[in-house]
């Protein structure tokens, strides 16, 4: 069996993460897999880049002009809304060609378009396009927040209705309504909490849907020893605490409620400042978003390799994410493999992975006194790091779900071949 798998990018981005650890998953358990990507960066021989022209920039930069425009060149929310109106035609190439299934993630921003992506249900090869966020249930946006309106029509796009010329949303969701309306695509989100959205929308309730969560190289995040992993980061406190996120800056990743929590820990809770560390891991464009941190604090800036975030994992007490939401959360289980108890808010994918106070601790939704009595419990329990570990080996393997997705793929590839 072959699957190209098909991404923005290779490795920049959590759902690029998430398709380079399946293709390599795949490959490890008897499936000649191959990635497709827009953006290559490195010289992997199971990721093809697209071929390089001024058209596949081109696609990119028209994109973003256009919703530019129809926001009244306005820059806010510029890359949190896609239109897919433009990108390249992966049906004329040879790895498409050779393919048995077409396996979708992460497309936007020019990778592929709408209409490309019905050349791809059109050629007649079984698609599975799994969901790393809400964009394929919306209209336009990755994530719809409180707003329901993708239950119905996407009209008047609370991201865009007070400045948008004409309703970009509308049309865009009558385009994929048709689009969904003539193919059977097998979507699968990485999380219940997102397969419970997806079967909400009104775009994808005729569509099978079911949940496979990302995988884990569990020979690439070890549980190594504490004392040493602090002695190589040069760590002395008592008490770390790690935060880590492509963008650790980014407003959806809620960096100020773990800095609250934080004046909470070392106010009402009495820990001492000498005592606390936080270590930060993730690019910040905003230098002002770590002012103001009630605790020491070291920033390790982009982390790429898998034997660095071991470290920070392993040297930590607990790792936070007080994002406000998380479709998955592919750094709790990446930190629970490693020894670390995670700590995050009560909302959304994070409870696929953390049961409450037994493996982790889930936090009042937005309440950062919570989340700091979170991580007063992680600082002073007793759960195992190897039990955590365990854990996480049965249930995010690369085995595990790679064979998850095997079996989709037979069943899919089955159903095409039946008179």
């Amino acid at each position: 069996m072959k699957v190209l798998i098909v991404n923005t990018s290779e490795n920049t981005g959590g759902a690029a993460v998430a398709a380079n650890r399946l293709t390599e998953a795949l490959n490890n358990n008897g499936v000649k897999a191959k990635m497709l990507v827009r953006d290559k960066e490195t010289d992997d021989i199971t990721v093809t880049g697209l071929p390089k022209s001024i058209r596949t920039k081109w696609n990119f930069l028209w994109e973003r002009l256009v919703i530019f425009i129809r926001l009244h060149f306005s820059r806010k929310n510029l890359f949190a809304v896609d239109i897919a109106n433009c990108g390249t035609d992966i049906t004329k190439l040879r790895e498409f060609k050779e393919a048995d299934i077409i396996h979708l993630h992460w497309i936007n921003q020019g990778m592929l378009s709408l209409k490309g992506i019905r050349k791809i249900l059109g050629s007649g090869k079984p698609v599975v396009w799994t969901m790393h966020d809400m964009w394929e249930c919306t209209a336009i946006c990755h994530h719809a927040h409180s707003c329901m309106k993708y239950t119905t029509t996407c009209e008047k796009c609370p991201l865009t209705s007070e400045i948008s010329i004409g309703d970009m949303a509308k049309g865009v969701f009558r385009k994929k309504m048709r689009m969904m309306e003539s193919s059977r695509i097998h979507f699968v989100a990485v999380s219940t909490w997102l397969a419970g959205k997806a079967r909400s929308s009104s775009l994808l309730r005729n569509q099978p849907i079911e949940t496979i969560p990302n995988s884990l190289s569990l020979s690439k995040f070890k549980l190594l020893d504490r004392n040493d992993s602090r002695s190589s980061l040069s760590i002395t406190e008592k008490y770390v605490i790690a935060f880590g996120a492509a963008r650790i800056d980014f407003p959806v990743k809620g960096f100020s409620y773990l800095k609250e929590a934080l004046g909470y820990l070392v106010g009402e809770m009495g820990y001492c400042t000498d005592d606390v560390r936080l270590l930060l891991f993730g690019a910040v464009r905003n230098a002002d978003t770590l002012t103001g941190i009630p605790v020491k604090y070291t920033h390790l800036g982009v982390v790429k390799d898998d034997h660095t975030l071991s470290q920070i994992y392993s040297a930590a007490n607990v790792l936070v994410s007080s994002s406000l939401y998380e479709t998955f959360g592919q750094t709790l289980i990446e930190a629970q493999a490693c020894g670390c108890i995670p700590v995050s808010f009560n909302n959304s994918g994070q409870t696929d992975i953390i049961t409450h106070e037994k493996n982790g601790y889930l936090a009042e939704y937005l309440s950062a006194k919570d989340l700091a009595a979170g991580i007063g419990w992680a600082f002073n329990t007793n759960v195992s790091r190897r039990e955590l570990r365990k854990e996480v080996l049965g249930k995010y393997s690369e085995s595990n779900v790679a064979n998850k997705y095997i079996k989709l793929y037979e069943r899919i590839k089955n159903e095409k071949t039946l008179p």
